[in-house]
């Protein structure tokens, strides 16, 4: 995930162009009966969502809590990143998942739910850096960090939505506004990413984890600008490795020159 500068704490209408997000409304369409969300909160301000849902997991939550907040400051990414954002610029989303067993396929399946529903919403050519990073023309619209809790399973994505050129923390980020969205409502998006991850983690679960039943492991592929490319990988130990991404295997690792790798940093090589 990104890491974004300090901003000062706002009222929620103070920037008109970034309305608060309705709590009532997104529990209304998204806490349904036999549906996977069984509870919804929207916090002003929070450390870490996912630190929310994993302390809510410890506590006994249920599968299905959902924590969104409008300003996250201390937000965490893969190896380690920090990640936060102005307020009301983004989404940040925490989601409990208690799945029968842990799966490496997981952190890829939110993946897959988080470029689809930008994709639908925004209309941009979003797609997938394995595992999970989502990028829009090379660069990085958000990441996706999925930790185990104690067989409990929280999964968190963050997205810049509306951030400008001097907002951002990088010269390798971008917003849904930089890249010419044709919508970039929190609301919407935010509605479709927790209604696509319903989805595919229902179909994934009923396979019994099969990404191959399940169709997770076709779309995921479609989705993953990686596979074809030259790469570097960086490990752990201070190692690293070159050559092209081909495949995807049966444990979500990311395959290149024939040797399966389940951690690394990658980059993608011109």
């Amino acid at each position: 995930m990104l890491v974004g500068q300090d901003c000062p704490v706002t009222g929620p209408y103070t920037d008109l162009g970034r309305p608060p997000l309705n709590a009532a409304a997104l529990r209304r369409a998204l806490v349904v009966p036999d549906g996977l969300y069984t509870d919804l909160r929207v916090t002003p301000e929070t450390a870490s969502t996912n630190a929310d849902v994993a302390a809510a997991a410890r506590a006994g939550a249920a599968e299905g809590l959902v924590i969104t907040a409008e300003r996250q400051v201390a937000g965490r990414g893969r190896l380690g990143r920090g990640w936060s954002m102005p307020p009301r610029a983004g989404i940040a989303v925490s989601v409990l998942l208690r799945p029968d067993a842990v799966s490496g396929w997981l952190p890829l399946l939110v993946g897959v739910a988080a470029v689809e529903a930008v994709r639908r919403v925004a209309e941009v050519d979003a797609v997938l850096k394995w595992p999970n990073d989502v990028l829009v023309g090379g660069r990085k619209l958000g990441g996706i960090l999925v930790e185990v809790h104690d067989g409990a399973v929280v999964a968190g994505v963050g997205l810049n939505v509306s951030l400008r050129d001097d907002e951002l923390p990088v010269p390798a980020a971008t917003s849904l506004t930089l890249a010419g969205a044709a919508n970039a409502d929190r609301d919407p998006l935010l509605r479709a990413l927790l209604r696509r991850l319903a989805d595919g983690y229902t179909r994934w679960r009923d396979a019994g984890g099969d990404p191959v039943a399940s169709g997770l492991r076709e779309t995921y592929l479609v989705h993953c600008a990686t596979l074809g490319r030259e790469v570097r990988l960086d490990l752990p130990g201070n190692r690293s490795v070159t050559g092209t991404a081909t495949d995807v295997d049966s444990s979500g690792r990311i395959v290149v020159d024939g040797a399966p790798y389940a951690a690394a940093d990658v980059i993608h090589l011109r």
